[in-house]
Parts: structure tokens; C-alpha cells; sequence
């Protein structure tokens, strides 16, 4: 068994939620967050900011730390159990691009009820929803925001 940790960001900008497609081979479809491995001497909040632009072209800013996940999967030789801390984010224009190495195909900013529809993992819509929760409370109240 190995553990591993990344890190992700719900980046928002306007009110939308930006979200990633991937199609590894066919083997794996589906709309996920942006998130990647910790690099040696990195903080999570690097990774986050890191993996974000890496991923999606989009240069986003820590807002604050939402929660962590964690989830379990196999490979061939190993089973992995994956913990990963989530960052709500800002962003400053809809510009988007996928990062094709990762096998992202195609990436885009949605509406809440939209995003939360469309993501594949349940871990993932749980971190939406406290984001988005976040991201709503800090726009009503203009003393709490970042």
C-alpha cells in the first residue's frame, strides 16, 4: 500500500465553477476538479496553485482551505490510498485550456447546479458543495472576503 497527497482547487470566477474533462484511453471518462501530486519541498497551497495553472492554463488565487478527501484505488502492482486538500479559488477571466499530457480533453466554467451534475466523483461534489457554500457566504458578508 502507498499513500499519497495532492492537492486541488474549486476555482471560481463570476459566480462559475471551473471543471476539467478527461478521457484516459476510454478507460476513464468524466468531469473532475483540478488537483495533482506534491512535489518534494512544495506547500500544499503551492501544489494547489501549481496543479491549477498546470492543468487548466487558468492563474488562480488561494481564497481558503476547504477540507481534505480520501479515496482508495488499485494499480496493477499497488493499491493507493490518496488524500487530497482542497483550496477554494479565485480566478480572474473564464480563459481556460486543458492540459492534453493529463489527458484532459476539454475544461470550462459552469454554473453550481451544472458542475455538481456534472462531476463523476461523489468525494468531489461533497467539496463543491462546502466551497460553493464558502464562496456564497463570503460574498454576502463583504467584511469576510479575500
Amino acid at each position: 500500500m502507498t499513500e499519497a497527497v495532492s492537492c486541488g482547487g474549486v476555482v471560481i470566477f463570476r459566480g462559475k465553477i471551473l471543471l476539467l474533462y478527461k478521457n484516459y484511453k476510454n478507460k476513464y471518462e468524466g468531469w473532475v476538479l483540478p488537483k495533482g501530486t506534491v512535489e518534494e519541498g512544495e506547500s500544499y497551497e503551492e501544489t494547489a496553485v501549481r496543479e491549477v495553472k498546470e492543468e487548466t492554463g487558468v492563474s488562480a488565487e488561494i481564497v481558503s482551505y476547504i477540507d481534505r478527501s480520501q479515496y482508495t484505488f488499485h494499480t496493477p502492482t499497488d493499491q493507493i490510498v490518496k488524500e487530497v486538500h482542497w483550496y477554494l479559488m479565485k480566478a480572474d477571466s473564464y480563459y481556460s485550456k486543458p492540459q492534453r499530457e493529463e489527458y484532459f480533453v476539454d475544461s470550462g466554467y459552469y454554473k453550481y447546479h451544472e458542475a455538481y451534475h456534472l462531476l463523476k466523483f461523489t468525494n468531489e461534489k461533497q467539496i463543491l458543495e462546502k466551497a460553493y457554500a464558502e464562496y456564497m457566504q463570503k460574498k454576502k458578508d463583504p467584511a469576510n472576503r479575500n
